[in-house]
């Protein structure tokens, strides 16, 4: 995605933006889904992003609810979270750590074989 691009204000400019498709919605709703294309699909071509909504009866209220996720999802697109920067580790930490490894050291010396004297 362009890092450059900026989100029209108006819902006509970035619809401009947009493929749009209409389609049936299946689904819950009987007759009224199923003899109306009330569906919308909407294709972003500057990021590519694809958002459907078939959740009214009305294709208008649909294409609106389009519109506010495609917002919603071209924001989240930008987001980009800092680069994290490593911390040290404490004092305390480092003791505890070398602590751990002494008892794991002491546990594995007492695994040990136990020589034998024969000749």
């Amino acid at each position: 995605m362009d890092p450059d691009y900026t989100t029209p204000d108006s819902d006509r400019a970035l619809l401009a933006e947009c493929d749009v498709q209409v389609f049936r919605g299946t689904g819950p709703g009987g007759q009224s889904v199923n003899t109306t294309d009330s569906a919308v699909r909407l294709k972003h071509r500057p990021t590519g992003i694809v958002v459907t909504c078939r959740r009214e009866r009305s294709q208008y209220l649909n294409k609106k609810t389009c519109l506010s996720r495609l917002r919603q999802r071209i924001a989240e697109a930008q987001h980009v979270d800092p680069e994290r920067i490593p911390t040290r580790k404490s004092r305390t930490v480092k003791r505890a750590m070398v602590e751990s490894k002494r008892v794991t050291a002491r546990k594995k010396s007492l695994r040990k074989p136990v020589a034998t004297d024969e000749e």
